[in-house]
């Protein structure tokens, strides 16, 4: 094996961690904004602007914790390595709900559409795997 066949195996060190840095900021986020919704859902007592905004676009009050336990769950998929991936495509449909919500309320909706591609830049910045599938030449 020739030492330029070597090097192309070796993963790209600063892009692995540049996508752990991502993967685990995005994570954060997902995590924080489903722990809110949980915490909101089972603390008793509800902001009014988060019920007024709920029933603004349509969603009872009593989906709050369904939708806090769902993108908890997702997150923390998305954060555990193995099942990062999954986590990572949960995710995903999870923020396409939110798009089209946002959207049919002609709203902005750039962390929406950010952060899912956060998420999987992150997985793709450490994931050699991805790197085969989805490759990205310059030439």
């Amino acid at each position: 094996m020739s030492e330029s066949e070597i090097v192309a195996h070796q993963p790209n060190m600063i892009a692995v961690w540049i996508g752990r840095v991502i993967t685990i900021l995005a994570g954060l986020a997902f995590l924080a904004a489903g722990v809110m919704k949980l915490s909101m859902a089972l603390g008793g007592e509800m902001d009014p602007e988060v019920v007024a905004e709920m029933e603004k676009s349509g969603f009872p009050v009593d989906k709050l914790l369904p939708l806090g336990i769902l993108l908890t769950t997702c997150a923390v998929l998305y954060l555990i390595p193995p099942t990062a991936i999954l986590g990572a495509i949960l995710l995903t449909g999870y923020m396409g709900g939110a798009i089209c919500t946002h959207w049919l309320k002609d709203e902005d909706m750039t962390v929406q559409i950010l952060l899912p591609i956060l998420a999987w830049l992150g997985i793709y910045l450490r994931d050699q795997r991805l790197w085969k599938m989805i490759p990205f030449r310059l030439s």
